[in-house]
């Protein structure tokens, strides 16, 4: 085979990355023809509409993965729908594989009493609104004085961190403006994130934790009689130079309290369970943690010891979960496609030309770095396979572009991407600001028409 026609549904890090891998690999010895599609009128997936705004280092990454799509080896069609503006059936007629690489948007679930309650949601849903995603309400109700964050990882740290900074320090961010009127009607007082386990089985990161900690205007509070540590604990901290950093800046603050009497708070609680959240005419009136205690190993047990705490409004950050694709076999379990190294699998049997990678392929786990590798292995298993590949009978780069035309679908070309980012900088421009997000996908799709 001289040329292989390669389809990728999902344009966040892990879709550019497999792009870009198979460009550069050692292994190919046929030319590549790359597209890229995407449900949203905008790349970089979960980098712009996933992590909190105010992460200095997302402008990294995202500047890493323009100049991987500004070379113009790879195409990329925006605000096209799978299984809707593009099928299956029309992906086998026109390309010899595709890689799905569609991560994961949603909460995963918590199965605990008055989860449903008025005043409790995912945190996936805050962060796509505070991310300005396109698709999710352009309101939040901040109306809680106090705020329970139910998770230990970077996520929850976010949504407390931003939930927790005075509104003013995001003027500095991309925010749009029904973002920052919203954080400035927030009444709150008193953020209180819970962790199951203890200081030394934190899932956060180093940067992500001292950023939570020194947020101008919060104290940061932590508490005596969470700071255990067994046999497993002391090995982690022992052989785990990120662990030993985070206990390090936890015992800091355990040390040293920050009592500077701010208007705000921000806890960090460990050893503490949610078992219940409690409610009130239907709506969230407090959590009922049961506390845990170390069995030796690093893991946790019950106690049998349960505190009630006063709060208005839960945060479940407890990992996100993958969504299902139409025509492709799904792990309702564990919200992923299932699969043997990439290659899609239909009970034990490999789907000829269809793969995955990314947290859609291996769940919601790791960073940036995880993502590079697992698509490296998707890619070479996948060029490992030609013989198996489809063979399109429109393979010719015009047909695509003519079908979605056909079906009216308006998509979101590279151009058409650099004219909305240069209008967003244009808009941040005007207030001092590198950037301001456009939200709607009628604003996407004027600025694209020019």
């Amino acid at each position: 085979m001289s040329k292989l026609r390669l389809a990728i549904v999902g344009a966040g890090p892990a879709g550019i990355y497999a792009a870009d891998l198979l460009i550069k690999s050692e292994m190919r010895d046929f030319e590549v023809s790359i597209d890229l599609f995407d449900l949203l009128p905008a790349p970089y997936g979960l980098v712009r509409y996933g992590v909190a705004p105010d992460h200095p280092r997302i402008k990294g990454i995202i500047r890493a993965l323009y100049e991987v799509l500004d070379r113009g080896d790879i195409r990329f069609f925006g605000n096209v729908q799978y299984g809707k503006d593009i099928t299956l059936e029309d992906l086998k007629s026109h390309y010899n594989a595709v890689i799905f690489a569609t991560g994961a948007i949603k909460d995963a679930d918590l199965n605990i009493p008055g989860i449903d309650l008025d005043g409790s949601y995912g945190a996936a849903d805050f962060v796509n609104w505070y991310d300005a995603h396109p698709d999710f309400p352009r309101e939040w109700p901040l109306n809680a004085k106090q705020v329970a964050v139910i998770g230990n990882g970077n996520v929850a740290l976010d949504v407390a961190r931003v939930l927790a900074k005075l509104p003013e320090q995001m003027l500095s961010t991309d925010i749009p403006a029904n973002v920052y009127e919203g954080l400035k009607s927030s009444p709150v007082t008193d953020v209180h994130v819970f962790g199951r386990r203890g200081p030394a089985q934190v899932k956060f990161t180093p940067l992500e934790l001292r950023e939570a900690t020194h947020i101008e205007g919060v104290d940061c509070i932590v508490y005596d009689e969470d700071f255990k540590y067994d046999e497993g604990s002391q090995n982690a901290i022992d052989t785990n130079n990120q662990t030993r950093v985070m206990v390090n800046t936890l015992e800091g603050l355990r040390e040293e309290p920050q009592n500077t009497g701010a208007a705000r708070r921000l806890h960090l609680h460990f050893f503490s369970a949610p078992v219940e959240v409690l409610g009130e005419d239907g709506k969230v009136a407090g959590l009922r943690i049961e506390r845990t205690e170390l069995d030796g190993t690093g893991n946790v047990k019950p106690t049998g010891e349960f505190h009630d705490f006063d709060v208005q409004a839960v945060y479940r950050a407890v990992g996100y979960f993958g969504s299902e694709l139409e025509q492709i076999p799904y792990d309702s379990k564990h919200g992923v496609i299932p699969n043997d190294g990439g290659r899609v699998l239909a009970g034990d049997s490999v789907i000829p030309g269809v793969y995955a990678t990314g947290w859609i392929k291996r769940g919601p786990v790791g960073l940036i770095g995880h993502t590079k590798s697992d698509a490296l292995e998707t890619i070479n298993n996948m060029i490992a396979d030609r013989e198996t590949w489809w063979q399109p009978t429109n393979s010719n780069e015009a047909t695509v572009v003519a079908l979605l035309n056909e079906r009216g679908v308006e998509f979101v070309g590279w151009p058409e991407w650099l004219l909305i980012d240069a209008r967003e900088r244009e808009l941040g421009e005007a207030e001092g600001r590198e950037r301001i997000k456009l939200v709607d996908r009628a604003d996407f799709l004027a600025v694209a028409k020019g």
